[in-house]
């Protein structure tokens, strides 16, 4: 009998401890592709549209200072993935651009070397969370090798859409059909934003009652720019009303936009906003919005000097493939009900090797053996982070007008050094975040301990160094100059 009493009090105990435990939060991460910081009604642009995201940062906390790790993307999302500065990883260019043997333009370097995969000895962000019980979702960009490394070698119970390739280049590219080996084709003409936000919520769905991580980063806004005829024509009548014409400044030998006014990349940011709205709205009609960490951001700057030419990403300098804020600083929104205060703003500096520690630690998972982030949960609570300095190595020659260059941010300054010529630039972000006023003649000491610093971290990290380009001939253009070709 006492047995008995002795088994029911213990069972008793531990269903009162199984209920008293807090589930573990779900995590629905949405990256955008080539979005500037200054894309979202949250973050100052007053032409596109982005009601969801808008009511978001609302709802959550909003970050002045979160960063890429890269100026382009298949870096950046290797870095995100798995907590380490792309150095470490290899992946340290967009995959598919020239390697060195293949270079034939006239520039002053050749570009460094980099890997075409994210190597699957790597532990990623879905694998990490798996022996924690998550069920795990992939939708849309992977662009990190070839098929032997997609999503579901790398930790994805599921995959749609993400291949090889950096863009939807197959099919009617962003309209069914696709063309996509991992994505069925939907009913011709169907969007493909709003599809990947209806496999995310199907899958939410199907997976409630368990924790899940949801991986949603969107093709858009990437090139081609392409759009839905009803919301092109919405911001066509919006930018006449407006009375907004195009207009354009220079960065080296670009031009630049200055003025967001561009209709179709227009409605391709509101066209992915309404897939973020779908994705949440699932996650209200199963119950699930208060245990959800909701994330967003981008993988690299806005593209204002190439390609179309479709943003503008001013007050900050540059844009897509540049070293400079335009190419590098993000939006960063994040909901956690009960966790994040609403409507907060966080200016502490953040990037993207950081969230990978942060979700293990909100989900209460293993950490990683090894990495470059920090977990930033304690900025939730008004504390700070320890002082760190922030690092970017970009070794080559994108295709936005950006040369090989590395950049250290530290506190409120900033230090850019460019390969070609081995000349700093210094900047201090609170007063110039245009960074306008270059300050390194003035400040000696300054640049010297900066770049100390940054020569350390990236000897830390084996990062490859670009070298002189034999072919290299002073006398013919640049091989970083490009004509303006704008919709």
């Amino acid at each position: 009998m006492k047995r008995i009493l002795l088994a029911l009090l213990m069972f008793g105990w531990c269903a009162a401890v199984s209920a008293a435990a807090p589930a573990k939060p779900n995590i629905v991460f949405f990256i955008a592709d080539d979005l500037g910081q200054r894309d979202l009604g949250c973050y100052g642009s007053t032409f596109y549209e982005t009601p969801n995201l808008d009511r978001l940062a609302k709802e959550g906390a909003r970050f002045s200072n979160a960063y890429a790790a890269c100026p382009v993307c298949s870096p950046t999302r290797a870095s995100l993935l798995t907590g380490k500065y792309p150095q470490r990883t290899g992946v340290t260019d967009y995959i598919g651009a020239a390697q060195p043997a293949q270079w034939n333009r006239n520039t002053k370097l050749l570009p460094a070397p980099y890997a075409t995969e994210l190597a699957l000895r790597e532990t990623t962000l879905a694998e990490a969370l798996k022996p924690a019980g998550y069920a795990t979702f992939f939708a849309g960009k992977w662009h990190l090798g070839p098929e032997s490394h997609w999503p579901e070698k790398q930790g994805f119970d599921v995959n749609k859409g993400g291949i090889d390739r950096g863009g939807p280049y197959g099919g009617k590219k962003y309209f069914s059909p696709y063309g996509n080996p991992r994505l069925d084709d939907g009913p011709d003409g169907e969007h493909l934003p709003d599809r990947l936000a209806s496999e995310a919520a199907k899958f939410i769905a199907v997976n409630k009652s368990k924790p899940f991580f949801v991986f949603l980063p969107f093709y858009s806004v990437h090139t081609p720019l392409m759009a839905r005829e009803e919301l092109r024509r919405k911001y066509e009548e919006k930018r006449a009303r407006l009375g907004l014409t195009a207009k354009w400044g220079r960065e080296g030998e670009r031009d630049v936009r200055l003025v967001q006014e561009h209709a179709v990349y227009a409605a391709m940011v509101e066209a992915m906003d309404l897939a973020v709205g779908k994705v949440l709205a699932a996650l209200d009609a199963n119950g699930l919005r208060e245990n959800t960490i909701v994330l967003f951001t981008s993988d690299n700057g806005g593209l204002s000097t190439s390609e179309g030419w479709p943003t503008s990403n001013e007050p900050l300098r540059g844009g897509k493939g540049w070293l400079y804020e335009g190419g590098i600083r993000e939006p960063l929104i994040v909901r956690w009900p009960g966790k994040v205060k609403p409507g907060a703003v966080i200016d502490t500096p953040v990037s993207s090797p950081d969230f990978m520690p942060t979700l293990l630690a909100a989900a209460g998972a293993t950490p990683a053996a090894a990495s470059d982030g920090v977990n930033f949960l304690p900025l939730f609570d008004g504390k700070a982070l320890p002082a760190r300095a922030l690092f970017w190595h970009y070794p080559h020659y994108g295709n936005q007008g950006g040369a090989p260059g590395a950049a250290i941010r530290r506190g409120d300054w900033k230090l850019i050094e460019w390969s070609e010529d081995n000349r700093a630039e210094l900047f201090n972000l609170a007063a110039d975040p245009g960074e306008k006023n270059d300050l390194a003649a003035k400040e000696p000491e300054r640049v010297k301990k900066l770049r100390a610093e940054l020569h350390a971290w990236q000897k830390d990290v084996g990062a490859k160094i670009p070298t002189p380009n034999p072919s290299y001939d002073a006398a013919k253009p640049s091989g970083r100059a490009a004509k303006r070709t704008t919709l």
